[in-house]
């Protein structure tokens, strides 16, 4: 580890750096079948990059992910107010959320490491000390992290790994021509704000359905012809079939590479980085185009604590919370590429 906080894992397929600042991914490197690496999340520049408004590039975000309408909920009678970074509403833990903050290393291995934070009773307007804990860690032709919460008194809680994937790499543009499939048949639909409206609605016959493959950028004009996008794209919540470890979503990039998604967690985040303006500047030192990447959020729904008929995200003193998701790389197999659609033109 050096001085800056970097920590690298490999093995014969991957290689990934990781940061003790925010617990973050910050590079996912493959290696191809002409022995060549290929880097494909996003990360920033240098360390102090991370700590700007709203990046999250591959960094743990909490004490809850998503977002909390109005920065208050009401837990067994108790209303708390939380720190309000988002207008009126709570964006992945507020201000200075579980990714502004310096984790320690509680263990590490050749091909895992642990993370460890220790959340003081009412950090950013939440009830109870947490004690929280990330590993990450290699196996053949993946990796995953899993994460780990206990606390002294009734609180919530909802973790993520924030990572941006663009299987093209980390520095190719846009990810229109990516395609994406979702084990989904049913999200949460949102208000302007992003806030869910507290439905839950069926994806049949709607730009939300991506129960079978679909090219991210024609899907983005039908959403944006249904109305259903914030800042001309997906930032939504799906409702991801079954229960326990399954199968959330694949991505397939436009140069061969697909990326599969499991997890335990009831939904899943889908973000097309509509927000970046070609200021941020990458790992490789190339500014971040709009939809750079796409973020992959496993986690519980938003706004969940004012949502009763959501998930519950309440964890309680003798309870562990517990979230773990794994991130399948390779290079487009047979069965893959006959189930890729075909553009027409």
């Amino acid at each position: 580890m050096s001085a800056a906080g970097k920590i690298v894992l490999e093995n014969a397929d991957l290689r990934m750096e990781l940061r003790r600042l925010g617990a973050t991914l910050a590079r996912l490197d493959l290696r191809l079948a002409d022995g060549s690496w290929r880097n494909v999340v996003l990360g920033s520049a240098s360390e102090a990059d991370y700590l700007g408004p709203n990046i999250y590039l591959g960094m743990t975000v909490g004490r809850f992910a998503n977002r909390i309408g109005g920065a208050r909920f009401v837990l067994d009678g108790t209303a708390h107010e939380v720190d309000a970074n988002e207008g009126p509403n709570q964006l992945h833990g507020g201000t200075q959320g579980f990714h502004s903050r310096v984790w320690e290393i509680a263990g590490q291995g050749s091909d895992w490491v642990e993370f460890s934070l220790c959340s003081p009773d009412g950090d950013q307007g939440f009830p109870g000390e947490l004690e929280v804990s990330a590993r990450y860690e290699l196996f053949p032709g993946g990796a995953k992290v899993a994460y780990r919460a206990t606390t002294s008194a009734p609180t919530v809680v909802n973790l993520t790994n924030h990572a941006y994937f663009n299987l093209d790499g980390e520095a190719s543009g846009n990810t229109d021509d990516h395609y994406l499939q979702v084990r989904a048949s049913r999200y949460t639909p949102n208000h302007d704000d992003g806030i869910p409206t507290g439905e839950i609605r069926d994806v049949t016959g709607s730009a939300m359905d991506f129960r079978g493959w679909r090219h991210l950028g024609s899907a983005r004009v039908a959403a944006e012809a249904e109305a259903v996008t914030r800042r001309g794209g997906f930032d939504h919540n799906f409702v991801v079939d079954g229960s326990g470890m399954r199968e959330h979503c694949r991505l397939m990039g436009s140069r061969g590479l697909t990326l599969t998604v499991i997890s335990d967690q009831p939904g899943l985040q889908v973000y097309c980085g509509d927000h970046f303006d070609g200021t941020q500047v990458g790992t490789s030192g190339t500014g971040y185009v709009r939809r750079a990447g796409v973020a992959l959020e496993t986690q519980a729904f938003p706004d969940a604590p004012n949502q009763p008929h959501f998930p519950s995200t309440v964890l309680r003193p003798g309870q562990t919370y517990r979230a773990t998701t794994c991130w399948v790389l390779g290079e487009s197999s047979p069965v893959v590429e006959e189930a890729r659609p075909r553009r027409r033109g």
